[in-house]
């Protein structure tokens, strides 16, 4: 994670184009060999920062009460990443809006953030699978009547961000995730087609609320913020029909 933050802060400071792969490692303290050894790009070297903030929204969503609804557990999970509050300060959001802009510029850096997303959105798939297999059957049932909604969601607040500092890619380091998912080992395709939507719809809700947001000028608290912009998004998936998704597929 050091090396992912010191080429995010020469992005940030003297653009994508003026730095180089050799910046990055001497900012990070290490040779350039050092950091071909992670990285193949200069590029690639800020995945983990995109990765950390979809990681934490997968745990949060992981650990979230079992009685709570599937759609309620995923707008719970939204509060406790997308909102400024303990740990993670509105400074760090305007980093977040620094990346996500120059992956929007940037073919080469849009492609990690996109292959960052589709893998996240694999992985979700698995926390979703692990929620409805271990969950009761009034849980499920509950979501699929629409029982709860935004209102059982819990308190906002919360750690972590869309980009702030913490484990590697993917969510392989969330109890149960890669389990669950089997993405780990590359069985993605035995989770059902309805499943695979869910988490891709849902997945999608939050990566173009955090998009939007950074595209413009609003401040990450309050009604414009990746947050609200996000549980808006999620309001689509209260009528998903949960009592009729299985974890594994039935072909």
């Amino acid at each position: 994670m050091q090396i992912a933050r010191a080429a995010a802060g020469l992005f940030a400071r003297q653009g994508l184009r003026a730095t180089r792969a050799e910046d990055i490692a001497q900012a990070a303290g290490i040779a350039p060999r050092t950091f071909y050894r992670y990285f193949a790009t200069k590029e690639e070297a800020v995945a983990p920062l995109y990765a950390a903030g979809a990681e934490r929204w997968m745990r949060a969503l992981h650990e979230a009460p079992a009685e709570l609804t599937v759609p309620e557990a995923l707008e719970l999970a939204v509060r406790h990443t997308l909102t400024p509050g303990a740990g993670v300060s509105a400074a760090s959001w305007e980093w977040v809006r620094t990346l996500i802009r120059l992956a929007g510029s940037s073919p080469a850096l849009g492609k990690v953030w996109a292959e960052v997303c589709h893998a996240s959105e694999r992985n979700l798939a698995g926390v979703l699978a692990g929620r409805l297999g271990e969950g009761s059957v009034d849980n499920v049932a509950r979501s699929a009547t629409g029982v709860g909604g935004a209102g059982g969601a819990g308190a906002s607040g919360g750690s972590g961000s869309a980009g702030g500092a913490g484990g590697g890619g993917g969510a392989a380091g969330v109890p149960g995730v890669a389990d669950v998912a089997g993405v780990a080992d590359g069985v993605g395709a035995a989770l059902a087609p309805e499943l695979r939507f869910a988490a891709a719809t849902a997945s999608a809700a939050v990566r173009v609320a955090v998009e939007a947001w950074a595209a413009g000028e609003a401040r990450p608290e309050g009604p414009d913020g990746p947050a609200a912009l996000a549980l808006r998004n999620l309001s689509a998936l209260r009528d998903f029909p949960w009592g009729e998704v299985t974890g594994a597929s039935r072909g």
